[in-house]
């Protein structure tokens, strides 16, 4: 007979304070490989002043030590004495879930900390946290370690000026690494200087004397043409906004010559990655605005789709909502059903008046959207054509794919390699049992300069289609995926990081579910062999090489690499094959508006951004992708 565990009120355990944070961390900042999150619950707090009316200034300041600090001119977090609690206002605050200012909706008509557990989580996953407050005439102050207070609040001084600081190092033992990339933290700000018109933001990193200042008075219409800088729009951009009851609406889009929609939502300052009952409410009334047009003014029978009045679409949709509705304590989806038919009516009532004023611009956006019709109705045909081709072939995967024998997805590898030498040495070095190989050859297409249907049809692309399993574009099933994860192995030179490049624009734009899911990664294979006797030596860039050079000696044998197709097998498989001694880097999208500028300056039309973006990142050598 199976033993039985007892289950009683001895196995309830109660989380107390902050420990069910610290139990479980993901939870409330998503993803812990990096402490952003931590960053931008402070900084949402300086947001919500502003929202208010109270805060006009934020700096952000990246400290040597690696700690970071936010600092906002807003009224100050209360300090008086709460009368239930008999803790400080402040302590409150940073040591229990669920306190704050923004349930009321006296303190804060507009928010984007709903759930009221921001700032204590940043404390509670922080291995130390200083709160300095400015108010009412006065200054104080108070310390944290691992989310305790080290000492009572403290008057510090006088003051005239209000506002709240906080400073904090996050705890390495809940993060994958804690240290603070600037560019995604600038990246942050700067959409919140846009969205927040009027406000100033600065930001410094005191490791390297980087700096950024921030103050848009265009609002969302300058975030969209900066968007569109490294673009060609076609029509000046739209802006409209309007208020239904308590919800104001803010839209600002700009067609170009592109073939991607890029779309970028926010709900009280916070970015809703995932879209939500906003972007649904837009959607539906672009269609149905553009639609009306055609059928009203040019006499034409073509009923367009949603892809087809989205193609080169560039739009930022904001909304400020009194109770958003977040699915999710990392707030990534709107919820609120109301939103979508506030938004629907906004958009469809100041669109179809604009288009109606405007026939000229009208004229390009119908052009435009007419035109990606008839690119949809090929790449309809093309999807038939590479389906029916797939179908006739045996197990519907490509020929020179070398499969793995492993059935089961999340145990199985496939390494995307350029060239069949290379892939001659991959399959002689691999684990037959569960790592694929699947060469390819020849150039590859640029998916930023291409409609769907030349993807569809480009022969470099299918295999890559066909063996992963799980479709492209809207077909694209995540859940079909036949390999745990896909490994772009590449040259370690300037050729096989424009391979590696072209592949990563490909998946972001057909296939991004499987960035997002954490699918994709970069196989990193040795750029150099030395052997000093029998010792053997591997370095990966140019510095490591050097240095050592410095450790060994000068008895040494040194071999650079060409290409993946001048090693052996076993040395591929010690050195980037073998799970054991690998290094691989994973691909990730902390930043949608961040990646998506990125692909645009090194993947789009314009020559004069990726001219720049290579001058001024000549000395770093390397791209890290």
């Amino acid at each position: 007979m199976a033993n039985k565990t007892t289950y009683t009120a001895e196995n309830i355990q109660v989380l107390e304070g902050l420990d069910g944070v610290k139990r479980r961390p993901n939870m409330y900042v998503g993803s812990t490989e990096k402490p952003h999150h931590l960053a931008y619950e402070a900084i949402d707090n300086g947001i919500d002043e502003y929202l208010s009316g109270y805060c006009k200034k934020l700096n952000v300041v990246i400290h040597s030590d690696g700690s970071i600090s936010v600092e906002d001119d807003g009224r100050g977090i209360p300090v008086d004495m709460h009368p239930q609690y008999k803790k400080s206002a402040v302590e409150l605050v940073l040591t229990k879930l669920h306190a704050g200012g923004k349930f009321d909706k006296k303190t804060y008509q507009v928010s984007g900390g709903l759930h009221g557990v921001g700032i204590s989580v940043t404390n509670a996953l922080s291995e130390w946290l200083k709160v300095e407050i400015k108010r009412d005439g006065s200054s104080y102050y108070q310390e944290y370690k691992n989310g305790v207070p080290t000492g009572p609040l403290e008057t510090n001084g006088k003051t005239e000026v209000t506002g709240t600081k906080i400073t904090f190092l996050p705890n390495q033992s809940y993060f994958t690494s804690i240290v603070f990339d600037y560019d995604v933290l600038a990246n942050r700000l700067k959409e919140l200087a846009y969205l927040n018109k009027g406000i100033e933001i600065n930001i410094k990193d005191e490791r390297n004397g980087k700096e950024d200042h921030y103050h848009f008075e265009g609002g969302i219409k300058s975030f969209v043409e900066d968007i569109n800088k490294n673009k060609l729009p076609i029509h000046e951009a739209l802006y409209f906004e309007k208020k239904v009851n308590d919800t104001i609406v803010e839209v600002a889009m700009q067609y170009n010559s592109e073939y991607n929609e890029r779309t970028f939502s926010f709900v009280n300052a916070i970015n809703t990655v995932e879209h939500g009952t906003h972007y649904s409410g837009f959607s539906t009334a672009l269609l149905r605005s553009i639609n009306n047009y055609i059928k009203k003014n040019k006499n034409d029978k073509t009923v367009l789709s949603s892809e087809d009045v989205k193609e080169g679409l560039t739009t930022i949709i904001y909304v400020k909502v009194p109770e958003p509705q977040f699915e999710g304590q990392t707030k990534t989806k709107l919820g609120n059903s109301d939103v979508k038919g506030i938004v629907d009516s906004v958009v469809y009532e100041k669109l179809s008046t604009y288009l109606e004023e405007n026939p000229n611009v009208a004229k390009l956006i119908l052009s435009k959207c007419l035109n990606a019709a008839n690119a949809r109705e090929a790449a309809r045909r093309a999807r038939e054509l590479t389906r029916r081709k797939s179908a006739l072939e045996s197990g519907s995967l490509p020929g020179k794919l070398a499969d793995c024998q492993e059935k089961d997805p999340s145990k199985c590898e496939i390494f995307i390699v350029e060239g069949d030498s290379a892939a001659g040495t991959a399959i002689g070095g691999r684990d037959r049992k569960t790592q694929a190989i699947l060469p390819l050859w020849g150039k590859m297409l640029n998916v930023e300069k291409s409609r769907i249907d030349k993807v569809f049809g480009n022969e470099k692309l299918q295999p890559v289609i066909l063996a992963l399993g799980c479709g492209i574009g809207e077909e694209f099933d995540v859940s079909r995926l036949r390999y745990g994860k896909v490994v772009i192995m590449a040259d370690a030179d300037v050729d096989g990081h424009h391979i590696a490049t072209l592949l990563l624009t490909f998946f972001y734009r057909y296939m991004k579910p499987l960035i997002e899911h954490g699918h994709v990664y970069i196989a990193m294979p040795p750029l150099y062999k030395i052997a000093n006797g029998k010792k053997i030596y591997y370095a990966y860039d140019d510095a490591e090489y050097e240095n050592l050079l410095k450790e060994i000696g000068t008895d040494v044998r040194t071999q650079r690499y060409k290409g993946l197709g001048e090693m052996n097998s076993d040395q591929l498989w010690e050195t980037t094959l073998d799970p054991d001694s690998r290094y691989m880097k994973k691909i990730s999208i902390e930043d949608a508006t961040l990646a998506d500028r990125m692909f645009s300056v090194l993947m789009g039309e314009e020559v004069e951004p990726r001219r720049d973006f290579i001058m001024k990142h000549a000395k770093e050598a390397v791209l890290d992708i």
